[in-house]
């Protein structure tokens, strides 16, 4: 090698090249979805926002239902390995309810959730759409309901836990829906403080019944 010549950086392999403006694609998506509605999730639109070329987003996704198919299934991949993070890095003893609340809660309030909303409110008259929304929808929810009930009962002993947390996950999917049209945090901290009331005092009273 000539003395003052750089060797050239090596280049990226195609494959994780491609890797890469997949993964970039499918998050545009998802933030197209949930900051700017249903229609604006177009192959051009999330092409510009990924910054990649229009040719090179149809390489991926040669139509707009396989871009929205591959996001959406992204969407509940992210939300239900949220719901099954390990229940270890919860508090013990008395913070334990107010963390396992607030999990829930963070379920329904970030981005994943208002793309996925976007994404319901047009298979309501979409029957394809919504057939193919069910069954990651219902992996979802069991994968939350199971999550909610062991940080609530750890050691499964309590009858009420079940129930408190299905209704802990129905809140904090009202809290998320009312979360769409404005920012609703002030109001969400006192809900769920009232709520973390609620279920501590319900599930004592369960143990001691």
């Amino acid at each position: 090698m000539t003395a003052g010549t750089r060797t050239p950086p090596p280049r990226e392999p195609r494959q994780e090249r491609s890797r890469i403006t997949r993964e970039r694609l499918l998050r545009s998506t998802i933030e197209a979805l949930a900051h700017d509605g249903w229609s604006a999730a177009t192959v051009a639109a999330v092409a510009e926002r990924a910054g990649v070329s229009r040719g090179a987003a149809q390489h991926h996704f040669p139509t707009r239902e396989a871009l929205i198919t591959a996001a959406l299934e992204q969407v509940f991949e992210d939300m239900t390995s949220t719901a099954s993070t390990a229940i270890t890095a919860l508090p013990a003893g008395p913070d334990r309810v107010a963390a396992a609340v607030d999990r829930a809660v963070r379920i329904y309030t970030g981005t994943e959730f208002k793309a996925a909303l976007q994404v319901w409110a047009a298979a309501a008259s979409d029957s394809v759409l919504r057939e193919l929304i069910l069954p990651m929808e219902d992996k979802f929810a069991h994968a939350a309901h199971q999550m909610t009930v062991e940080a609530l009962d750890p050691d499964g002993a309590n009858p009420q836990a079940r129930n408190v947390a299905q209704v802990t996950l129905d809140l904090a999917r009202g809290l998320g829906l009312a979360d769409t049209l404005s920012d609703d945090s002030k109001r969400r901290v006192q809900v769920v403080a009232t709520w973390t009331e609620l279920v501590t005092a319900a599930l004592r009273s369960a143990e001691h019944g």
